[in-house]
């Protein structure tokens, strides 16, 4: 990657960021072997456009040809379709007779095939580019990370914009403004101050200043908790580690910078703290009640459960944590039929962490198998996620104007959900991937 200096850096990136997207790049390429921007395979007549840090972005011209196109939105279903994407965005959708073709682009063959948009993972900590190529090849096309220790999701989100065949679009969220961030605080210099503070990240001044390093790093979204971990057998997930006014400090925090909060929650009173604090979504949620879902449909709050970790639990080797997971995957459950029913918003999301990728067409299948209709648990992952990530106008559908996103499964989605799990073939702003 070629960083001009001469220009002066767009809003929100820094010169760190910068760096750490070529890190990550480098090792990518040395790690794969993947061509450059210059040598973009697929890349078709698509001239491409200038990603954050003045380097080309990779996008491509392709049509897609043959299969059967599944809109979303409205459940409509086009067989022999085509569709048309030039320099990374769709152009045109119809049936193969009716939309003209350009010349010399690379036709992908979609017979027998279901065409989807790419899906997306709301809730997903990626910090290598293996977990961001993994992800992408389970078929996420866009994602919202869920925090990591030290802006690494900072820097794949540099990644995805100048190689979007290498990464999902993603959301960063920085660092976790959590009560004990331990050797997270050496993320930043200007957050080594905390080290000192004797209750943690705790009082009004250690909060903003979390809220205020995560904006200056560039992260897109805030992510703090309520709740202790359900993952680590030490830990009690009801017990709660920040009230309703420190919550509300982080989300005031965060407005000032035009920034939405997600929340780690599990306990009734501390998802319905945070629900009242303001936070944009409520993540896992597993004793969530009736009455903060009522809240969250009223202030539009969204639901993302992760239905996946939590059943992984379930499986763990820790009798601990397995009896956790056993206990909770019914309860949540029903909290997600629950909040269907009352018309809360739902994001599917795996909370894939630690180098284990989980394919994101589990969750929709969980979700259908705690109540949603097939349609309703796919919009989890595409429309539905994506106007959570603030992309409604830009992903989940394959129309006019929409990015190039796309995968290809063996079979009708909606007779059997667990085809996402296994995408045919996976592209990414008009370049398979």
């Amino acid at each position: 990657m070629c960083v001009d200096a001469t220009r002066p850096l767009p809003a929100g990136l820094t010169r760190r960021g910068i760096l750490a997207g070529a890190a990550v790049l480098a090792g990518t390429a040395a790690a794969t072997g993947t061509a450059t921007a210059a040598t973009a395979p697929g890349g078709g007549r698509g001239s491409g456009e200038r990603g954050a840090a003045g380097t080309r972005t990779r996008t491509g011209d392709l049509v897609v040809r043959g299969g059967t196109l599944l809109d979303p939105a409205t459940g409509r279903v086009t067989e022999d379709a085509v569709v048309v994407i030039e320099a990374g965005t769709v152009t045109a959708t119809g049936r193969t007779g009716s939309v003209r073709l350009p010349e010399g682009v690379e036709v992908l063959e979609a017979h027998g095939r279901w065409i989807l948009p790419g899906l997306t993972d709301a809730h997903i900590h990626l910090s290598t580019a293996a977990e961001a190529r993994a992800a992408l090849r389970h078929g996420v096309t866009s994602a919202r990370s869920g925090s990591t220790s030290f802006y690494q999701d900072v820097a794949v989100r540099e990644l995805a914009r100048h190689s979007p065949d290498l990464a999902p679009r993603l959301r960063a969220a920085g660092v976790f403004v959590t009560p004990d961030p331990g050797d997270t605080l050496l993320a930043d210099p200007d957050l080594t101050p905390l080290v000192r503070s004797r209750d943690g990240v705790r009082s009004a001044e250690a909060l903003r200043r979390m809220v205020d390093v995560n904006a200056a790093r560039g992260a897109d979204v805030i992510k703090t908790r309520v709740n202790e971990r359900a993952g680590l057998p030490e830990q009690d997930p009801l017990v709660q580690v920040y009230s309703h006014d420190q919550l509300a400090e982080i989300v005031a925090a965060a407005r000032r910078h035009g920034k939405g909060v997600l929340c780690h929650s599990y306990s009734e009173r501390g998802c319905h703290d945070a629900v009242t604090a303001g936070v944009r979504s409520l993540e896992h949620g597993v004793f969530v009640g009736e009455r903060t879902l009522r809240e969250m449909r009223r202030r539009d709050t969204y639901f993302t459960p992760t239905l996946t970790a939590i059943a992984g639990l379930a499986e763990d080797p820790d009798p601990v944590l397995a009896e956790r997971g056993r206990t909770f995957l019914p309860v949540l459950k029903r909290a997600v039929r629950a909040a269907y029913e009352l018309g809360v918003p739902l994001a599917a999301g795996t909370d894939s962490s630690g180098g284990t990728v989980d394919p994101v067409g589990r969750e929709v299948e969980l979700m259908h198998a705690a109540g949603l209709p097939a349609l309703d648990a796919l919009r989890t992952a595409t429309t539905g996620a994506a106007r959570l990530l603030g992309l409604d106008r830009t992903t989940g559908r394959l129309a006019r104007g929409y990015a190039g996103d796309v995968i290809l499964l063996a079979g009708d989605p909606l007779a059997d959900l667990s085809l996402l799990k296994t995408p045919v073939r996976v592209v990414r702003a008009g370049i398979p991937v």
